[in-house]
């Protein structure tokens, strides 16, 4: 009788405790959803009705909707300024923020826009709790390849992508280098007042 009974005391104990441990296929996979997003910002550089120079705007607007989405530039920015973020106050927080994410997404833009029906190889996914690393590879079409992995925390049931390696390089660590050198031979002051004027420039060209 007992044995009998085992396989639903098992069945049952599994689904307890299913229901307790916090769910990841609830969020969805990390590789799920940014390949979802890769996909979705690669449908709007191929929509025919968004590539004419009239409809410019138009495009950029929804590919910097579907990039916002998927990026947590806050965290991006805070990670980029280092120990340097502590020291500022919560508007110049609030500030740095404004702009690392204005120039990181045009930039972001500036690049995808470029694509020529590149292909995107999804090869792994490590999760460590709220933390993943989504390992893919993009083809060119004269047959080039390059690593490009996202490093993603999770927020809410959603993957919010915090840095982005190409080539073991750390968009990251990239900028905090730069970053640090510019404050470490002048101050913070300056180097916000270079990016501002890089916004400036930017923005012109996009004029």
């Amino acid at each position: 009788m007992k044995k009998e009974n085992k396989p639903m005391f098992v069945t049952l104990l599994l689904l307890f405790f299913s229901l307790l441990a916090p769910s990841h296929s609830i969020a969805g996979a990390p590789m799920d959803q940014i390949r979802a997003s890769v996909d979705k910002v690669q449908a709007i550089l191929k929509n025919p009705q968004l590539r004419s120079a009239a409809k410019t705007r138009d495009r950029r607007d929804q590919l910097r909707q579907t990039i916002s989405a998927r990026f947590d530039f806050s965290e991006m920015a805070r990670r980029s300024l280092g120990a340097q973020w502590r020291k500022l106050t919560p508007k110049e927080q609030e500030e740095f923020v404004r702009i690392y994410t204005d120039l990181l997404e045009r930039a972001y833009i500036d690049r995808i826009e470029s694509y020529s029906d590149e292909q995107f190889a999804y090869v792994r996914e490590n999760l460590d709790k709220n933390y993943a690393e989504v390992q893919s590879r993009i083809v060119t079409n004269k047959g080039e390849e390059f690593s490009l992995n996202y490093k993603a925390h999770l927020i809410n049931a959603e993957w919010k992508v915090y840095d982005v390696v190409v080539e073991n390089i750390s968009l990251v660590n990239n900028y905090r280098s730069q970053f640090n050198r510019i404050i470490a031979n002048s101050s913070y002051e300056e180097l916000v007042r270079r990016m501002k004027e890089k916004q400036i420039e930017v923005a012109g060209e996009k004029k």
